[in-house]
């Protein structure tokens, strides 16, 4: 009876440790704002690292891209996030993880509200805060002008409108709609909102560096609005803005491999 018992423990750790072998986890990883994700970029460097760990990892340039500068709208934008998460399952991904560094993380944030079935959510160094009172005063309401383009059957028309990152301004040329949809400030990209609007069973992993302009801001801006996981976890790191993928690295690599 003794050796029976042991045999059927044996089995039932053997098909365990065959299911978590051949368990993939897909991570999709998106760039900044003006950003890329080619192999010297911070999202690069991450996406290789993470597919030297055995991810199946997927880095593509995402519409608010130094190449196509805000091409789509925020919700046509999870549209897209959406395709690569298919992208990913058609791979072989058995769980997905949608991360994101800066703008990056706040469109994460955004499927993680509107999207069921990923197991969680990697937000590092969170940017983009167009409900904030300073960004919207360095880009001077410029908000309020594509809302009345939109209004009066405009929306589809480009103009260059005031932008900002990370304290520098600039213009872009996009269409009122998709500008709007970005920068407004009771809009679908705020991150407080997205963030308490996540799925049920979605753990989020918040990572910045000390020297981030948000750092202040601290849990309580977003983090802390996020529907209780026991695998929620804040994270800081040394260092500033551009650098967190690469100082937070093997945060990143152990919170995913807890998921």
């Amino acid at each position: 009876m003794k050796s029976i018992i042991t045999l059927l423990i044996f089995t039932i750790c053997l098909n365990a440790n065959t299911i978590q072998a051949s368990e993939k986890v897909g991570v999709l990883l998106m760039h900044g704002k003006g950003g890329t994700s080619q192999p010297n970029t911070p999202i690069g460097k991450l996406s290789s690292f993470l597919e030297g760990k055995g991810f199946l990892v997927s880095a593509p340039n995402m519409p608010w891209s130094r190449d196509r500068g805000y091409d789509k709208t925020y919700e046509e934008s999870m549209a897209e996030i959406d395709g690569e998460v298919k992208k990913l399952i058609k791979k072989g991904a058995s769980k997905i993880v949608i991360g994101g560094h800066s703008m990056g993380a706040n469109a994460a944030l955004g499927y993680g509200a509107r999207y069921e079935g990923i197991a969680g959510i990697l937000a590092i160094a969170p940017g983009h805060v167009p409900e904030g009172s300073a960004f919207q005063n360095l880009i001077g309401n410029d908000w309020k002008r594509a809302k009345k383009m939109v209004k009066s059957g405009n929306g589809d028309q480009k103009e260059e409108f005031n932008d900002v990152n990370q304290g520098e301004k600039s213009k872009k040329k996009m269409r009122a709609e998709v500008y709007l949809s970005w920068f407004d400030p009771n809009g679908p990209a705020v991150m407080p909102v997205n963030t308490a609007n996540l799925k049920p069973g979605v753990a989020l992993l918040w990572i910045l560096g000390e020297k981030d302009p948000m750092y202040p801001k601290g849990k309580a801006y977003a983090f802390s609005k996020a529907p209780p996981n026991i695998k929620n976890a804040y994270i800081v790191v040394k260092g500033g803005h551009k650098v967190t993928p690469q100082k937070g690295e093997l945060e990143i690599l152990n919170w995913l491999n807890d998921l």
